[in-house]
């Protein structure tokens, strides 16, 4: 089989590495993938300024590839250039957003948002209602900090994030809770065992949901 394409739309190859061993741990060892970076844009998107840019990088790498991947991963949190990608390609194609957002909702269950990106809020509110989940979602809760310095101080972020994560359940009645963002994936790991309801790493969420969907394409 052809192997699993991660885009990652924003600039940073630190990032990509990071999301692509996260996707190659969730994955068989039967399944190959590969990872591409964005040239263009900022290391780390927090704005829907950014999110158009990287809408851009996705449908540029993901026509560029199409013919040689079995499946594309959007990976970042926003979704950009899901749909428009999904126009111009024939492989199944998912994002960050869409695929933990759905698992975080399954069989009714309740869930929020844990994020670092004040800028994006309303945009998670927006997909989440698109998706047709809003009466399910508890909101979103905000690790405080600037989302950059707090990318550059990888345990404050994870801390910060536990207490939003935390809110979400003792405060929203959040019964599973999805660390919105795709550099965020390593401190939803992190942060997974420290709580007794689903904490749901948005990279991990993709895998399963591109591989039912290869599944489905059969």
């Amino acid at each position: 089989m052809r192997p699993i394409l991660l885009i990652n739309p924003n600039s940073s190859a630190a990032t990509t590495t990071m999301m692509h061993g996260i996707l190659r741990a969730a994955l068989p060892v039967t399944v190959a993938t590969t990872s591409e970076t964005a040239t263009r844009g900022p290391s780390m998107i927090t704005t829907p300024a950014e999110l158009a840019v990287a809408a851009e990088e996705v449908v540029r790498i993901g026509r560029a590839r199409a013919n040689d991947v079995a499946a594309i991963i959007v990976g970042a949190f926003g979704d950009p250039g899901l749909d428009a990608l999904r126009a111009v390609v024939a492989i199944p194609v998912t994002g960050l957003g869409v695929a933990s957002l759905r698992l975080a909702a399954d069989g009714g269950r309740r869930f929020g948002v844990a994020t670092t990106t004040p800028g994006l809020e309303t945009s998670i509110a927006r997909t989440v209602d698109r998706l047709g989940l809003t009466a399910f979602f508890t909101g979103t809760r905000l690790a405080a900090g600037d989302p950059l310095a707090l990318a550059n101080d990888p345990e404050q972020q994870e801390e910060r994030l536990a207490l939003a994560v935390r809110t979400c359940i003792e405060t929203d009645g959040a019964a599973a809770v999805v660390i919105g963002g795709g550099p965020l994936s390593a401190a939803a790991a992190s942060l997974a065992p420290r709580f007794p309801v689903p904490v749901i790493s948005a990279v991990e969420a993709a895998a399963l949901e591109v591989r039912r969907q290869l599944v489905n394409a059969r």
